[in-house]
């Protein structure tokens, strides 16, 4: 079993998520694993059964300190010196690519979750309300001996009629339809606020296709094996389900999707929110992307009461239209019957699923083991009524004081990004008054959401876990689609209360902290506020940061999409910002030669680590109201709000997770993080002792100050 450790020089990452979920709108978050609904993958424990319900306890005042390792200078190895011990003595477990701080909290969840969902009484989920359908989910996909004795039976519909759709026309119904159920599209539909007009929801339409995640896992050389390995994965899932010649149409479909990689923006050009709002009427799609049958398509996803479409990657979907057309049938029915098993191999029996298993978490990430049952089953649970659950959580296991303990610490560090603000030398007085106006304007969510999702309409069936897993499908998307010209509802969250993350919407321009992520090590209200505000205080920075990142920067504090800056403003912000990129992308991986983080595409995380733990520095500075911090265990205070940075982001990744992490993540590598910030704040160099002989110096002329 391989661990990354960090040094300088290496890094580590997040594994991709399986299928199992539509189109959706990226959102700034804390870590990648906001791109999933709560995925939690924890291990047992000793004796084989669950994880303990007991937040963590991280040493006596919030510091691991028997997890150190203070044998490394924190200006050589940061990472070790705070948590070098810890790394040294910790599997990553086998049911994981990756392990750590977010994976400790995830593992508490999911226990907490297991025995709750193991709590609820079966009943009839037709008129036993929200516990009954919960319990049916839950204990259906436990019933593995029905599930295996089905084996490729729910298929046969979904099959005959990807047959039976023997014109292109038919397959972009197909497609249009795969909204709400198991297929694929070319062309990823989600339903979102408008970012030029806040107040209503809208349509979006955005490149997809691709089974492989990014189109440079088809066109980079360095990923040929990946290639290879897919290209027999198509044509084993072809085969568990009859498809004629499975390795033929395993080597079209790879081909056909390498083609509309080429087609596809790169990931850094799809994160710039000015060149991917591009609406256009519904009924011009004809001619402005000839070769797909648009009408067809929308209808059959049941938004063509849509008047307009924003659509994302506005050069690449002609080009997209034309693969469609210029591919034959065949091709297209192999591609859509692959796509809908591989979407659907989870609730299918153990050949599909351990065949996904197989090549997806084991090959491209690195994982040795599938995840034990009832983990998978709080997958699924949470996936179709997330919410419902989460109601019952927080009554458990979220103390109303950690909501007022947050809200302080929140105007804390909002008081600070101001005073921070007024201090800016490359910002003109113009753009400062409007930056001030955006953070007056700041919205804040704590814990869990003040009114409940309904999930009276969703039809869960006891023992029918395909249909069950369908059915939640179609509800999800006519929940979303039937939003489309309607008033935006600003008190819905957009993650779930057992959640371990944290996010910032920019069209409402608000930051959001769900109850699970307010616990050890990120927030514990027994831990010296030092620490405190090292952890959740950076957190909320980097939430808070992301409203002034790269691409955030670009709403108003009304949350609409428009240019606010001076052009002189705008310009210095850019250089600066080049520059913490050029910083990033200098690290190198010795177990992945070549592999590089993307300063582009985690340029907003990168940005929100270093403003949101300067601005918790600021405001942990304030607290203290003129006094001198006290020495704990012989560490002053922003030593201890600096390891307590650390600590959050303490990570062991897996080489092919990390991979993964470099190609398709949003976010710089969890053990980089835990220092890189660090090199760019002066107080870091003061409260270590760090000189011009330590390799992680950086010349005080050179350090980017942003924020």
């Amino acid at each position: 079993m391989k661990k990354s450790l960090l040094t300088l020089a290496t890094a580590l990452a997040l594994s991709t998520a399986a299928p199992l979920a539509s189109a959706h709108e990226a959102r700034p978050c804390l870590d990648d694993a906001c791109d999933m609904l709560a995925l939690f993958h924890a291990a047992p424990d000793a004796e084989g059964g669950s994880a303990t319900v007991e937040a963590p306890k991280f040493g006596t005042w919030g510091i691991d300190t028997a997890g150190m390792d203070t044998s490394k200078r924190p200006g050589e190895d940061f990472f070790g010196y705070v948590s070098g011990t810890w790394a040294a003595n910790t599997p990553i477990p086998s049911d994981r690519s990756n392990y750590g701080a977010f994976a400790i909290l995830r593992d508490l969840s999911e226990a907490r979750l297991r025995s709750q969902l193991e709590g609820y009484e079966l009943g009839n989920p037709a008129v036993d309300g929200d516990g009954a359908k919960i319990a049916a989910l839950y204990q259906g996909f436990m019933d593995e001996a029905t599930i295996e004795a089905l084996g490729a039976q729910p298929l046969e519909p979904y099959l005959a009629a990807i047959r039976a759709a023997d014109t292109h026309d038919a397959q972009a119904r197909l497609m249009g339809a795969s909204s709400g159920d198991f297929g694929r599209s070319f062309f990823g539909l989600f339903v979102s606020d408008d970012q030029r007009n806040p107040d209503v929801y809208t349509l979006y339409l955005s490149q997809g296709g691709l089974g492989l995640g990014d189109r440079e896992m088809y066109i980079d050389t360095r990923f040929a094996p990946q290639r290879e390995r897919y290209q027999a994965y198509v044509a084993q899932l072809l085969g568990l389900v009859g498809w004629a010649d499975p390795e033929t149409s395993a080597q079209a479909i790879v081909a056909m999707e390498t083609e509309l990689a080429q087609a596809h923006w790169t990931r850094a050009e799809s994160r710039d929110r000015d060149k991917t709002y591009n609406p256009l009427a519904t009924a011009e799609f004809d001619d402005a992307a000839p070769g797909f049958p648009w009408s067809t398509f929308f209808t059959a996803a049941g938004v063509d009461h849509a008047e307009v479409a924003v659509v994302r990657q506005d050069t690449a979907v002609p080009k997209m239209a034309a693969i469609f057309a210029a591919t034959d049938v065949a091709t297209l029915q192999a591609w859509q019957a692959f796509q809908t098993v591989d979407n659907v191999a989870p609730v299918l029996s153990s050949d599909f699923a351990d065949a996904q298993f197989e090549f997806r978490s084991k090959f491209l990430s690195g994982q040795p083991e599938q995840r034990e049952r009832w983990k998978r089953s709080v997958e699924f649970a949470e996936r179709a009524m997330g919410e419902a659950i989460g109601r019952d959580y927080v009554q458990m296991y979220f103390p109303p004081d950690a909501k007022a303990k947050m809200d302080e610490l929140v105007a804390n560090v909002k008081t600070a990004m101001g005073a921070r603000l007024d201090q800016l030398d490359w910002m003109g007085d113009e753009t400062k008054a409007e930056a001030h106006a955006k953070l007056q304007n700041f919205g804040l969510k704590i814990g869990h959401p003040d009114d409940w999702r309904d999930y009276s309409g969703l039809q869960v069936v006891n023992g029918d876990v395909f249909g069950n897993a369908q059915r939640s499908a179609a509800f999800e998307w006519d929940y979303r689609r039937n939003r489309i010209g309607q008033q935006v509802d600003k008190a819905e969250w957009g993650m779930t209360p057992q959640t371990v993350n944290a996010y910032y919407n920019a069209v409402k321009n608000e930051i959001v902290f769900p109850a699970a992520i307010l616990q050890p090590p990120f927030f514990d209200p027994d831990a010296d506020p030092a620490v405190n505000y090292g952890a959740i205080g950076g957190v909320i920075g980097h939430e808070i940061i992301h409203g002034f990142d790269d691409q955030g920067r670009k709403s108003d504090g009304q949350g609409v999409l428009r240019d606010w800056w001076t052009a002189e403003d705008a310009a210095k912000f850019e250089a600066q910002a080049a520059r913490l990129g050029a910083q990033y992308e200098a690290y190198t991986f010795p177990e992945l030669p070549g592999m590089h983080i993307n300063g582009r595409v985690s340029m907003g995380e990168n940005i929100g680590d270093l403003g949101g733990l300067t601005i918790a520095l600021e405001a942990y500075r304030r607290s203290l109201d003129g006094q001198p911090a006290p020495e704990i265990d012989g560490f002053s205070g922003e030593q201890r709000l600096f390891m307590g940075w650390a600590q959050v982001w303490r990570t062991l990744w897996r080489d092919d997770a990390l991979r993964q992490q470099l190609v398709n993540g949003t976010h710089s590598p969890g053990q980089i993080r835990a220092f890189a910030p660090l090199r760019n704040i002066d107080a870091w160099y003061d409260a270590f002792d760090i000189t011009e002989s330590d390799p992680l110096w950086i010349a005080p002329e050179e350090r980017v100050r942003i924020w």
